[in-house]
């Protein structure tokens, strides 16, 4: 009777061992694309007398489609299309934009479905979209003195760089700059000069000049012109720049109370920059007076803010 128990515990060990030897097999299932994908949208404040919206420039977005278990959505302006879209993740596909480029406008809208094992669909969608946005009086005169007036970075203030999370967190809670922290390494950062003009009622312009270099950093993290593909970030070899720019309503969407004043300077091209070369172009300002301005811009690797804090040059 004991050989039997024995034989009987060594088959099934046997076995046991045998099954967990066995390959695992695993499916991920079906791993088509996501299907019919449809970007709905809705111009906000349209309608027979107002075909392009209401002036506020916000668009509510949705994109739809069979199996798809995320979305990304991107903008671009169809006039800068060479511009890398930035894409960001969408919730259930359903998002309200809004665009603040002054004036009529068509933006191209790219939404990205995702289903299993990462596969994806990609569809585009145009829209002409209107946004009518007037600065405070106050906000020109602290700016350009009604006239013209230059700006420096303030280095004798601490914060006047700082880095934090974008869009929701308002402060630089990642990294911020000591007193006059820069010189040592990139005193640029301190000689450069932003000179704002008033033109003329709704025109307006900005001149960079930079005698010791930008301070920016390289490759594609920056648009200006001449910098090189490779390098720390430090003082580079640019020659300055004027542009154009424009008052538009900030699209970062946090409250007046964050500070903000919820109006960002909007530079034309790529040849002009405020304080750090950064890529995107939209500078909130967080709060002016005459005395005093701080402004916050997306920094140049996703998902980041700068902070600047600027005083009238000498």
């Amino acid at each position: 009777m004991k050989n039997i128990f024995k034989y009987a515990s060594l088959f099934l060990l046997v076995g046991s061992l045998f099954t967990g030897c066995q390959k695992d097999d695993y499916s991920l299932g079906d791993l088509s694309a996501p299907t019919n994908l449809v970007i709905d949208t809705e111009i906000v404040g349209q309608d027979g007398a107002n075909p392009n919206g209401d002036g506020s420039g916000k668009v509510n977005i949705t994109a739809t489609a069979n199996n798809a278990m995320t979305y990304k959505i991107g903008y671009n302006d169809i006039t800068d299309l060479t511009t890398p879209v930035e894409f960001t993740n969408v919730a259930g596909g359903v998002v309200t934009k809004k665009f603040t480029s002054v004036g009529l406008h068509t933006y191209r809208i790219t939404v990205i479905a995702y289903g299993r094992g990462g596969t994806s669909t990609i569809a585009t969608k145009d829209v002409e979209v209107v946004s009518n946005f007037s600065p405070t009086p106050e906000i020109v005169t602290y700016l350009t003195n009604d006239a013209s007036k230059t700006w420096i970075v303030d280095k004798s203030v601490p914060g006047h760089l700082g880095v934090g999370p974008y869009p929701v967190e308002v402060t630089p809670i990642w990294w911020s700059a000591a007193i006059n922290e820069k010189e040592a390494c990139c005193p640029c950062f301190y000689t450069s000069t932003f000179t704002f003009t008033k033109v003329s009622a709704s025109t307006y312009s900005i001149q960079v000049a930079t005698p010791g270099g930008a301070f920016t950093k390289t490759g594609s993290l920056t648009t200006l012109p001449g910098i090189p593909a490779s390098g720390d970030e430090g003082c580079w070899a640019y020659g300055g720049g004027t542009s154009a720019f424009s008052f538009v309503p900030a699209s970062s969407g946090i409250s007046a109370s964050a500070p903000s004043t919820q109006t960002s300077i909007q530079l034309s091209g790529n040849t002009t920059f405020i304080g750090y070369g950064a890529v995107l172009k939209e500078y909130e300002i967080m709060v002016i007076n005459a005395d005093y301005m701080y402004l916050r811009v997306q920094g140049t690797e996703t998902g980041n803010a700068w902070y600047l804090k600027l005083k009238p040059a000498p």
